[in-house]
């Protein structure tokens, strides 16, 4: 029994820290410029965008096989399809946060001006809700391990930081003033509600899905295309190590 509480405590102070890192981003992570002198910001942006999808193809995509199996198991009638559900719940992932982008845009042609209207708050609340299930996950993700927790930390906080230039290249001032903080608020939130409350495993495994489809919609939309100023190098270097780093521990 003391040993489970002591496997307890250590497990929300890991969690804690993610937490944490993740607030950290949001509130510090276009003003403190790392290795600035060596490389670009951009860069380094364009480095984690990489980290982050390779994460997912490398981590959580093979884990998705297994929670597709998982989730069969506790659901208690009979499934169709033996589970498939699990793949379009990665699907669905990748076209809310499409349709995210798409709405935000025809909202930014719609305003004539003002950094603060509906598409800054459309934007920001949808990445808040995005921010809350990613921080959610570190407590109640299905892989409760030490390495699995860095290994996400890691590469999601460098995901983050490609969201937080991303953001405040767009909204200026009132990113500055409201949107990071909305979004370190949700990081933390976020955490807080999955030390307090445990949704069913059948959820759990369907909301893993969906954030795993969201993460490779924005790293695209952060990333790739040429008028983000996404940096091909940096983005291929990062998705190529960190794939490798993870390549014998998934």
């Amino acid at each position: 029994m003391e040993v489970m509480e002591v496997m307890e405590l250590a497990a929300v102070i890991e969690t804690g820290a993610a937490a944490l890192l993740f607030a950290a981003t949001f509130l510090l992570g276009d003003r403190v410029r790392p290795f600035q002198a060596l490389v670009s910001s951009r860069s380094i942006v364009s480095f984690g965008g990489g980290m982050a999808a390779a994460y997912v193809f490398m981590h959580v995509m093979p884990e998705l096989h297994g929670v597709r199996v998982a989730f069969a198991e506790s659901v208690s009638a009979p499934l169709p399809y033996e589970g498939k559900a699990i793949y379009f719940f990665s699907l669905a992932g990748f076209l809310a946060f499409y349709g995210l982008d798409h709405l935000h845009a025809q909202l930014r042609e719609t305003e004539a001006s003002g950094e603060t209207g509906r598409a800054f708050r459309f934007h920001v609340g949808g990445f808040a809700a995005y921010v809350w299930l990613i921080a959610y996950l570190l407590v109640r993700s299905i892989e409760k391990s030490e390495t699995s927790t860095v290994l996400y930390a890691v590469a999601i906080a460098f995901h983050l930081l490609s969201l937080t230039h991303d953001l405040s290249n767009e909204y200026g001032a009132a990113y500055q003033r409201v949107g990071r903080f909305v979004l370190a608020g949700a990081a933390l939130l976020g955490w807080g509600c999955g030390l307090l409350f445990a949704l069913p495993g059948s959820m759990v495994t369907l909301l893993l899905a969906f954030i795993s489809g969201a993460v490779i919609m924005n790293s695209l939309i952060m990333e790739l295309p040429a008028e983000k100023d996404g940096r091909f190098w940096p983005f291929i270097a990062g998705g190529l190590l960190y794939g490798v780093i993870l390549w014998p521990l998934s």
